[in-house]
């Protein structure tokens, strides 16, 4: 038996309830739609900002540009909002604009399926029978499934062993000596936090980061008093860090030279707080700066040089039941292991099975690499919409802009379905090959382009993450739908 979302066409499913999720459920009530629910894996809404409860967790964007354009929030506690903050803000906005009736908790999509035969998708998941909406829209995040490494023993070890993104509460640090794999974004903030309180941290490095100073400090009184009681001045606020930000993207698509000044700063950094010699010759990366996720961070270099911190740059060969071996036979014995592994970036709506037009799968479409129109529209899966999609994540912004966007177009895409009623529309390949062409032409001579290995490029050394410009080209491209971009199909059997 199937059930059938109700009420006026189309019917929506929108998976996930993270930035993404959230501002096309709050725009689609604007708009006047009712009949849609938003699919969420976990008991509560946040995506990453529910999942990363790591101990200092934060943002590397500006509060006041991390939030909805529509929603200002004038009380932010910091120039960089923490994760509390970040989740309450969220949590405030379903309450606000009434989406708590429209969520189904504990919902996790397994599968979604298009019919050629009635223009619908089944979705399939763990907890209902299936769903069938006219629309399907993924806003499903691109750091939304932890990345764990392949190390043999993993499994023998006998102590607690966890990914930072699902950080066990449970496990008290305190006096532990730790092993903390990876020195990541994630492990940037929490390392700081927890080696306070340990015994003893073997940080294993893979590769170096670029660490520049974060420009963070609390918010006076005074200062959230003039955002609320001006608004003007919070716009003009938000405004000058858009462009402050937007600068940037010359350095990482045209001038890398540029970046040059950055990389300076990061080694003055480091040679001020880490005064063993050799620590200091590990932690500054030997890559372009830029090619791999810039980091910010005050205290990560005061951090490295404790010396209860043990900087391990040996590669991994195995663990077993006490702790990590490297490759050079040396046991590193610990009583708890943290991977600070990152995320499967590149595997874009997985784990969920995705089936288009003629049975085939976006795992068999994306065989060579995620693309799609837009980041959004992806030939062969006619009425699937992916917030977040290839190629739309930024080193240099507010990844809530690009989300807007896309949910601007994805609400034009709705307004040319109303006008061919059961009708599904499929952008045409010729238009997708062409703007994946675009995109991947523009990327090429960019730093991430400058040969090092990154999160940014899939098993193919493709780099299906990034957008190669500025937002505000992007914004362009999405403000409006040409359906002459689209396919429009008619049901085989009218429903």
């Amino acid at each position: 038996m199937t059930e059938k979302a109700s009420g006026k066409t189309p019917s929506i499913i929108i998976i996930g309830t993270g930035f993404g999720g959230l501002c096309m459920a709050i725009q689609l009530k604007k708009a006047g739609y009712e009949d849609f629910i938003l699919l969420e894996k976990a008991g509560n809404v946040g995506g990453t900002w529910r999942d990363n409860t790591y101990p200092g967790a934060a943002c590397d964007v500006q509060s006041h540009f991390y939030s909805y354009s529509f929603e200002p929030k004038h009380d932010w506690s910091r120039k960089f909002g923490l994760q509390q903050e970040i989740l309450g803000y969220m949590e405030g906005c379903v309450e606000k604009y009434g989406l708590a009736p429209h969520i189904r908790f504990h919902h996790e999509v397994t599968d979604a399926q298009f019919s050629e035969t009635s223009n619908q998708w089944t979705v399939t998941t763990n907890a209902s029978d299936p769903l069938i909406a006219d629309v399907v829209i993924s806003a499903t995040g691109q750091l939304n499934q932890p990345a764990y490494p392949s190390i043999q023993g993993m499994e023998r070890f006998k102590g607690a062993l966890f990914h930072s993104a699902r950080w066990d509460h449970s496990v008290d640090l305190a006096g532990k000596k730790v092993a903390v794999i990876g020195t990541g974004a994630s492990a940037i903030q929490f390392v700081p936090e927890i080696v306070k309180e340990v015994d003893s941290l073997s940080l294993f490095q893979r590769s170096a980061a670029w660490v520049l100073p974060k420009p963070d400090r609390p918010f006076r009184a005074w200062e959230q008093k003039l955002f609320q009681s001006v608004p003007a001045w919070d716009r003009l606020y938000r405004y000058l860090i858009y462009w402050k930000n937007e600068s940037r993207a010359l350095a990482f698509t045209k001038f890398s030279g540029l970046l040059e000044l950055f990389a300076r700063q990061a080694r003055n950094e480091a040679r001020k707080h880490v005064t063993d010699a050799d620590k200091l010759q590990r932690i500054i990366p030997d890559y372009q700066i830029g090619c791999k996720r810039i980091l910010i961070s005050n205290d990560w270099y005061p951090a490295i040089n404790q010396p209860h911190v043990d900087l391990v740059t040996t590669a991994i060969d195995r663990i077993d039941e006490q702790g990590v071996i490297t490759k050079d036979g040396h046991r590193h014995d610990v009583d708890v292991i943290i991977l600070g592994t990152g995320f499967a970036a590149s595997e874009f709506l997985a784990p969920m099975t995705i089936t288009g037009r003629q049975g085939v799968t976006l795992n068999e479409a994306w065989a060579n690499g995620a693309e799609a129109y837009k980041g959004i529209s992806v030939n062969g899966f006619p009425n699937l919409f992916i917030l977040y999609g290839p190629n739309t994540n930024l080193a240099h912004n507010s990844i809530v802009y690009m989300l807007e966007s896309q949910v601007n177009y994805v609400l034009g895409c709705l307004r040319a379905l109303q006008k061919y009623p059961h009708a599904a529309m499929d952008v045409l390949p010729e238009r997708q090959n062409a703007f994946s062409n675009a995109v991947q032409n523009g990327l090429q001579g960019s730093v991430w382009d400058s040969g090092c290995s990154s999160w940014y490029l899939d098993e193919n050394g493709k780099n299906t993450i990034n957008w190669p410009g500025f937002t505000f080209s992007y914004r362009l491209s999405t403000r409006s739908v040409d359906t002459n971009d689209y396919q429009f199909l008619t049901p085989l059997q009218k429903s």
